[in-house]
């Protein structure tokens, strides 16, 4: 008997689908509940199905440990629960059920070590653990000899690889270990295996050189080690890989530059990149041929090229083209126009200054020349789907793009009104200087818009009442305008579906709408620097998901919110520049916001000994263990499956800084100007991953905790202007400057002078340090760095645009593993199916 009930809603507790199932179908064989919205425990009377050979619950919502039960299957031959949240160790036993021949538990948050009774099983097929949180070495699967597919992709193994563990798997054809840890030198043999097709090494920390093989393998069609040290020379004998469809060697360290000959002679390659090296850097000067190879995609990224590679002339099968973080610079040759079957072209950070036209490509969808020095007029495109032009120096109206649905204009001279788009669903048109009728046409002229970014446009005038006809919008920025009169309520109460509301640095008046519905899903809620009064409306507290509450430099009055502490998501809350008031007390609070990692409330009138029940529950700023390792990224908010990234005004020494992109490791605790008073909490030592604290302009007495020698990623500590005298300071050896005698030194580290590719880089990337705080190079970054960002919006915005550039300079390998992390969860799924 089978059961198949995929994609059914069923809504059940394991303990209610698990004990119907067991009582009324007991001689099930098959049983597929995927995508079912089930939820965990899965009750134990689910194994008195004896008979079931194959469990399917892939994609549901369990968020339990593995059960062991699952092990009592006797027939069990096929266990998938592929995306469900199963969390914890995955139990031994199930490694050794004799019969398992297919075990999919990818995307889920397992952890531990890979038992090496796996070993045992004799008839397994297929394997995929892949995202998850395996640590420790790969075990012997040599004994798996059946074994077809294995993607251990997106944890944390560690180990080298052993080739003699793959060379008896005979019937092996997909190998797919990317994005570990893994080390050492990688085998020559794998390349000579005889029946696998896709090996996937990349994003790890394989080095020295790869060997000349023989032996070549005529199966294998991909090929992937990107994103590992791998130096030399590549190797000739890869030409002899004659069934090879996708190569990618890129960011690596291969010393030499490539040989042609190697590419030209693999005749099916449709895949090559070749980004983030040098491997091109010599045919910058002289024209060379790959006119035999039939590329569809190919990724020159980061080649330190100088033009455009005039062998692409030939290419008429390309599809996808990407040539950007280059040098090319100049006019756009108007033969690329003409390539019959591009669909995708990136040029983005070069130094292109005018295209030649006319773009007559009616197959061209997606083009992207963000941050290069167009002038003159935007271009008439009309069959694109996606096109960013932003951080240019264009000028003059904005054409129509009749299909366009993603549309980035910012941080250019745009003017005029709103154009044809009739099916957009992304606009960014920041940082121009748009006429302001825009905002009162902009529902009934796009019925589909989801994302709106206005902000920096000089918009002036109300928030018109129309706005509230975008029934689909989910992201709204008209930050940095002049726009005046109060918040529309109905904007408000579309907080269902808004995720982000950013009215920032306009002239807004009135007090906040208390119409935040009951299923609200706001995530961010920005209106720093306006004139708002009133109290914080208590209807906020049904926006349970709260990533970032930032009202500072309002008239905001009453008492700190604790009718928030449901809030439990919050990371970000600003309460600066206020007029609250009174004590920061609550009886009976049990750590409210685990995850806040920004927390400003200086400036207010807050009275009163610090509350240690508030401090102890700040758990983002405690010691994390293994920050080290931690994967960098934004603090960004996923609204409906597209990302958000956060920004946020950060006060430093009395000077306020946008950070425009803000790293989930960056924490600050500022509690400045207000009345708290009596001792400074010992607890606050235990704040080890604070970056800045400021709590000066109170009314602190008593010694200062010898605890604050504890934190160890402290940057910036501010106890100026308190009642603390000489004395306070004793068992703080390392503290210095008025009121203690012994003064302060400083001593910089040398640095070896910059190579000619860092001058060229910095040249264009000068505010690096934004990533590590706010207080380093703070004095020379007054005048050179941080006056432009406060008061030149041009400055940010380009900021904003080559933030990504400056990341991937100080964190290359982190930020390759973000970047390429996506396109393999989509290949392995394709795979998959």
């Amino acid at each position: 008997m089978e059961l198949h009930l995929d994609g059914v809603l069923i809504s059940a507790r394991g303990n209610e689908w698990g004990r119907a199932l067991s009582s009324l179908l007991p001689n099930l064989r098959v049983l597929s509940l995927s995508y079912c919205n089930l939820s965990g425990p899965i009750d134990p009377s689910l194994q008195n199905l004896r008979s079931l050979s194959i469990i399917r619950l892939n994609d549901n919502d369990f968020s339990i440990p593995v059960p062991e039960f699952f092990a009592d299957f006797k027939n069990l031959t096929s266990l998938e629960v592929r995306g469900s949240r199963l969390n914890g160790k995955f139990p031994e036993k199930i490694f050794q059920v004799p019969t398992l021949q297919m075990l999919d538990l990818s995307h889920n948050l397992l952890q531990g070590s890979i038992s090496y009774s796996m070993a045992s099983l004799t008839q397994l097929k297929y394997l995929d653990i892949s995202d998850n949180k395996f640590s420790g070495s790969i075990p012997n699967f040599s004994m798996c000899k059946n074994l077809t597919f294995v993607s251990l992709y997106g944890n944390h193994l560690s180990s080298e690889i052993i080739s003699t563990q793959w060379e008896k798997l005979l019937n092996l054809k997909i190998l797919d270990l990317g994005s570990n840890l893994l080390n050492g030198n990688i085998p020559d043999s794998l390349f000579s295996h005889p029946s696998l097709q896709m090996l996937d090494l990349s994003d790890n920390q394989f080095s020295g050189q790869l060997k000349e093989f023989s032996n070549a393998s005529s199966f294998l069609k991909s090929l992937i080690l990107r994103n590992n040290r791998l130096e030399g020379p590549i190797p000739v004998s890869i030409s002899e890989l004659r069934g090879l469809e996708e190569l990618s060697l890129g960011a690596n360290k291969f010393n030499k530059s490539l040989n042609l000959s190697v590419i030209q002679q693999l005749k099916n390659l449709s895949y090559l990149d070749l980004s983030h090296t040098s491997l091109l850097s010599e045919y910058n000067d002289f024209n060379f041929s790959l006119s035999s190879v039939p590329l569809r995609q190919l990724i020159l990224a980061s080649c330190k090229l100088k033009k455009i590679p005039d062998f692409l002339r030939n290419q008429s099968y390309l599809y996808h083209l990407d040539l950007s973080h280059n040098q090319i610079f100049g006019e756009m040759p108007n033969w690329i126009w003409k390539l019959p079957n591009l669909v995708d072209l990136d040029l983005s950070y070069n130094f292109l200054v005018t295209l030649e036209g006319p773009i007559l490509n009616v197959s061209l969808l997606y083009l992207n020349f963000r941050s290069n020095q167009l002038q003159g007029q935007l271009p008439n495109i009309p069959h694109v789907e996606t096109l960013d032009f932003s951080g240019n120096q264009l000028q003059g109206q904005l054409p129509n793009f009749p299909h366009v649905e993603y549309l980035d204009l910012s941080g250019n001279q745009l003017q005029g009104q709103l154009p044809n788009i009739p099916h957009v669903k992304y606009l960014d048109l920041s940082g121009n200087s748009l006429d302001p009728s825009i905002l009162a046409n902009i529902s009934w002229s796009l019925p589909s818009i989801r994302f709106i970014f206005l902000s920096s446009n000089k918009f002036y005038g109300s928030i018109p009442i129309s706005i509230c006809n975008a029934t689909n919008l989910e992201v709204l920025d008209l930050s940095n305008n002049s726009i005046s009169g109060t918040i529309p309520q109905c904007l408000i109460e579309m907080s269902d579906k808004l995720g982000v509301l950013d009215l920032r640095r306009n002239k807004l008046n009135g007090t906040i709408p208390d119409a935040f519905v009951d299923n609200c899903g706001l995530k961010t809620l920005a209106l720093n620097q306006n004139q708002l009064q009133g109290e914080l409306p208590k209807s906020l507290a049904n926006c349970s998901s709260l990533d970032v509450l930032d009202i500072g430099n309002n008239h905001i009055e009453g008492t700190f919110p604790f009718f928030l502490k449901n809030t439990t998501m919050l990371r970000v809350l600003v309460l600066r520049s206020n007029k609250f008031y009174g004590p920061i007390t609550y009886p009976n609070l049990n750590a409210p916001w685990p995850m806040l990692q920004i927390v400003d409330l200086a400036s207010n009138n807050f009275i009163g000994n610090l509350p240690i029940i508030i401090l102890s529950s700040l758990m983002a700023m405690m010691d994390r263990k293994h920050e080290a390792s931690l994967e960098l990224s934004y603090l960004q908010i996923i609204v409906n499956g597209s990302s958000y990234v956060e920004r946020i005004i950060v006060t430093n020494k009395g000077l306020e800084v946008e950070l425009v992109k803000i790293l989930t490791i960056f924490t600050t605790l500022d509690l400045s100007c207000n009345n708290f008073d009596g001792p400074i909490p010992e607890k606050v030592g235990e704040l080890r991953a604070l970056h800045c604290l400021n709590l000066s302009h109170n009314a602190f007495t008593g010694k200062i905790p010898s605890s604050l020698g504890k934190l160890s990623n402290l940057e910036t500590l501010d106890l100026s202007c308190n009642e603390l005298f000489e004395s306070s300071f004793k068992g703080n050896d390392r503290l210095c400057g008025l009121p203690l005698k012994s003064q302060c030194t400083y001593e910089e580290p040398r640095l070896p002078p910059p190579t000619h590719d860092e001058k060229h880089w910095k040249s264009r990337t000068v505010i690096e340090w934004n990533y590590i705080s706010v207080e380093l190079g703070f004095i020379f970054g007054i005048g050179i760095v941080i006056g432009p960002l406060v008061f030149w919006k041009k400055w940010r915005i380009w900021y904003y645009k080559h933030v990504d550039d400056i990341l991937f300079k100080i964190f290359p390998r982190l930020y390759l593993r973000i970047e390429y992390r996506q396109r393999r969860r989509y290949q392995n799924q394709r795979r998959r199916h």
